[in-house]
């Protein structure tokens, strides 16, 4: 059994908590210099969370996110940088729903159909990253970027009346037509309103992700690579390979970000489909740690500062005061980490001299 190591433990938790106190503080800041108060957004914040209503938003928000922050902690994890999530979501979530709403089939298998479509598209999309960088050595930052750009414009095309899209008589609205009932994913209600079904998949996504790289060899091969390109094809590794295999699971996972509010609320796909989500993934992971434990609860923080922000307006405060925080938690997430680190290249050193001091003092005590 491996040792339990405190200050692994404590440093781990430190760079977080650094960060979350550091954006927290930065926040009031810019409210004290717009002559606000600057606790009373976050009193209310908590007051709105209360509500089992906005509870029960906050929650569903979490799984989407969860999702988001996945796709990029696996790229991570691989030492690949994801930045296509949101076109990989999108176009996944659009093109799953026109499958969705074209066939009807017996629930289970509808439902199962339109996931796979999801898993397939976003795993393709990433998939041309990840070809780009293994024979061309393009970088997957630049590559998913600019298939972001094309999965936008693709979207408005596919979804134009003269392509997949449908337009309802009278309305000015573009969607990709209602899925039948079959394919919708049933919840659970509670008094709040309805969770997702597909809330509790993200959920269960994430032991799967803890284990596959955690607890199998091919877990293990993914992490090495991302340490050490060279070392892990001196044990036999196929980098290449396992570069692309990671940008294909991201980009498989990232298809899934769609689907708890596509088969739980919307049941069509339409430019109403938040955007965005992707990016919010990227900060996520970032303060998780790509941990799944911590990538759920950086999630929950970050549904609870959009949906309980949504009411600040009505009391004088700007509902925006949640994005700049999550911006700032960006910015104090890289300082925190660095400054933790070198805390604890630091307390290394000092603990290896301790230990050589007192082995020299124990010689010097045998020979004596």
């Amino acid at each position: 059994m491996r040792k339990f190591d405190k200050d692994r433990m404590l440093l781990g938790l430190a760079g977080p908590a650094l960060a979350l106190v550091v954006a927290f503080l930065l926040t009031s800041v810019v409210l004290l210099a717009s002559d606000r108060n600057p606790f009373e957004p976050y009193r209310i914040m908590v007051e709105n969370a209360e509500f089992t209503d906005v509870q029960v938003l906050i929650l569903n928000q979490t799984g989407t996110y969860y999702l988001a922050a996945l796709a990029v902690a696996i790229g991570f994890r691989m030492n690949l940088f994801n930045i296509g999530v949101d076109g990989q979501y999108r176009l996944a979530a659009m093109l799953a729903a026109v499958v969705g709403a074209s066939v009807e089939l017996p629930g289970p298998l509808h439902v199962l159909l339109i996931v796979l479509v999801a898993m397939f598209v976003g795993a393709f999309w990433a998939g041309i990253a990840g070809i780009l960088k293994t024979t061309r050595g393009v970088s997957e930052v630049v590559s998913t970027i600019m298939l972001n750009a094309i999965a936008t414009s693709l979207i408005a095309w596919l979804i134009l009346p003269a392509n997949l899209g449908v337009q309802a008589e009278g309305s000015n609205d573009l969607t990709t037509g209602e899925i039948a009932e079959s394919g919708w994913m049933s919840g659970l209600d509670v008094e709040g309103g309805t969770i997702y079904g597909f809330t509790f998949v993200a959920f269960a996504l994430g032991i799967v992700y803890w284990f596959v790289l955690n607890r199998t060899r091919f877990g293990f091969d993914l992490r090495a690579t991302g340490a050490s390109d060279s070392a892990a094809q001196a044990s036999g590794v196929d980098a290449k390979r396992m570069v692309l295999t990671a940008m294909l699971i991201s980009g498989a996972v990232a298809g899934l970000t769609g689907l708890p509010l596509l088969l739980g609320q919307t049941h069509t796909y339409s430019f109403s489909f938040p955007a965005g989500i992707g990016f919010t993934g990227i900060t996520i992971a970032l303060l998780g740690r790509n941990s799944p434990i911590g990538i759920f609860f950086a999630a929950l923080l970050v549904a609870f500062l959009d949906k309980a922000s949504a009411s600040l307006d009505q009391y004088g405060y700007e509902k925006e005061i949640a994005t700049i925080m999550q911006g700032l938690i960006v910015i104090s997430v890289v300082v925190s980490y660095e400054l933790v680190r070198q805390y604890g290249l630091r307390r290394q050193q000092q603990k290896v001299g301790e230990e050589l001091a007192a082995q020299a003092k124990k010689k010097e005590a045998v020979s004596s």
